[in-house]
């Protein structure tokens, strides 16, 4: 465990490992996000089309490219130079997505109301202080508005889980562990990526601090594969055993 890890660490750990991260994404991101997260977050985003789209921590760009071909209208962030670059490199000079530096704990170069939705798709895990980005999507939003966003499930993604296996290397449970630790660990398995550091939080916390933000939960989802999902990855059956990743869709109340 680290003592002392910042916003700015973490960026700095996701500009180093920016293209080896970010190697072997499809245009649909990477195989977790093609199985799990991306129909789940298009369940809930609905209908874009000529809508004003904020991807808040955009990384490579996916996502944003994949809200353009829907017909939105896309502001896309990121705090990792080397993300932005790549993100650029990959898109389309015809969609309508505009890419700009800047941490989502402090984005005061946008407008108060200025999207009817945001999405934040992996991304208030590796931030310091995700009550002020919360409030700042908050603050982004027009009334009515939507954020969703989704995040490694803190019940069951923390710095202890992992698999108990047997003599022969077969999966017997997921183990959880330190669950109540709040702060900063290294994230293990991302073979040539390197390490990378999440902040773990409980999810009373996550919870809490929606609630103080102002916002309204309107679903909560912890996705599993779809049939479809899995004739094609049949190796993701093992992933009915426990959430990997929780997704929530919040709203801005109307006054």
């Amino acid at each position: 465990m680290k003592k002392s890890f910042t916003s700015e660490d973490a960026i700095k750990s996701w500009d180093n490992n920016a293209r080896s991260y970010t190697n072997n994404y499809s245009e649909a991101g990477d195989l977790h996000r093609e199985v799990f997260l991306n129909p789940a977050l298009f369940s809930l985003i609905g209908e874009v089309e000529h809508k004003c789209v904020l991807d808040a921590g955009c990384g490579e760009g996916y996502l944003s490219r994949m809200l353009a071909q829907r017909g939105a209208i896309v502001t896309a962030v990121d705090y990792s130079r080397s993300m932005l670059e790549i993100a650029n490199e990959r898109t389309a000079s015809h969609l309508p997505i505009n890419y700009v530096h800047g941490n989502c704990e402090d984005l005061s170069t946008l407008k108060d109301a200025s999207f009817e939705t945001i999405v934040s798709n992996m991304v208030m895990q590796d931030l310091a202080d995700h009550e002020r980005a919360l409030r700042e999507m908050y603050r982004l939003l027009v009334d009515g508005g939507s954020f969703i966003f989704s995040i490694l499930h803190p019940c069951f993604i923390t710095p202890e889980s992992g698999w108990e296996k047997d003599e022969q290397g077969e999966k017997l449970h997921w183990n959880v562990d330190r669950y109540f630790y709040e702060g900063v660990y290294e994230q293990r398995g991302l073979g040539e990526a390197g390490a990378l550091f999440y902040y773990h939080r409980t999810l009373s916390t996550y919870l809490n601090s929606i609630i103080r933000a102002g916002f309204t939960i309107v679903k909560v989802v912890e996705p599993t594969p779809s049939e479809e999902i899995l004739k094609k990855y049949p190796t993701f059956e093992e992933d009915f055993r426990c959430a990997d990743f929780i997704v929530f869709q919040l709203r801005k109340p109307t006054e």
